[in-house]
């Protein structure tokens, strides 16, 4: 089996079917990457970007490194944060008030709602660069030197930032709450 490299280097000879074999390596991944970060129905549209952009970007990428995968995470970031300057604000809640203050239709979802939303504020904290290491790292299964390749910064760095998150993470008082265990 060729490696990414061998087949972006294939890519660039000419064989257009070479790429096409890159992107059904990596489509299902960037796919899930950029569902959690806009949604299904904007990822779709994210990830047509990347591959046109990682398409056109091929004769920069760096051949030593035989798998594309953080090289095209950058791409999707990049792509990503073009979304996101471009999206308009998003609409403002509708008015709730008017549903029945008793109703309460899930109460076995209540705690796990509540721990996402603990989660959710306490993720938002972290500085940004932070936030993507943790991601990258743990949702995405890269190591920590992919992390930092990703984001164009050293592997000590992404190291160092993964620590910072994981710690601010183990003290911030959401996750404290969510940890501690009720007693009955």
């Amino acid at each position: 089996m060729s490696s990414d490299a061998e087949l972006i280097g294939r890519s660039l000879r000419g064989d257009t079917d070479a790429f096409v074999e890159v992107i059904s390596r990596h489509e299902t991944a960037l796919g899930n990457y950029l569902a959690r970060r806009v949604g299904r129905q904007a990822a779709e549209d994210v990830l047509g970007d990347v591959w046109v952009a990682a398409y056109e970007s091929r004769a920069k990428y760096d051949p030593a490194y035989p798998e594309a995968r953080p090289w095209l995470y950058g791409v999707a970031l990049n792509m990503l944060r073009r979304h996101w300057r471009s999206a308009r604000a998003e609409e403002p809640a509708s008015d709730l008030t008017g549903v029945a203050s008793d109703w309460n239709p899930w109460p076995g979802v209540d705690v796990r709602v509540d721990a996402q939303a603990l989660l959710g504020r306490a993720l938002a904290r972290l500085k940004p660069e932070e936030r993507e290491v943790l991601g990258l790292v743990a949702w995405e299964d890269l190591t920590v030197a992919e992390a930092g390749r990703v984001l164009d910064i050293p592997a000590g760095t992404a190291r160092r930032l993964l620590h910072q998150a994981r710690k601010a993470l183990r003290e911030a008082p959401e996750v404290v709450a969510l940890l501690q265990v009720p007693t009955t």
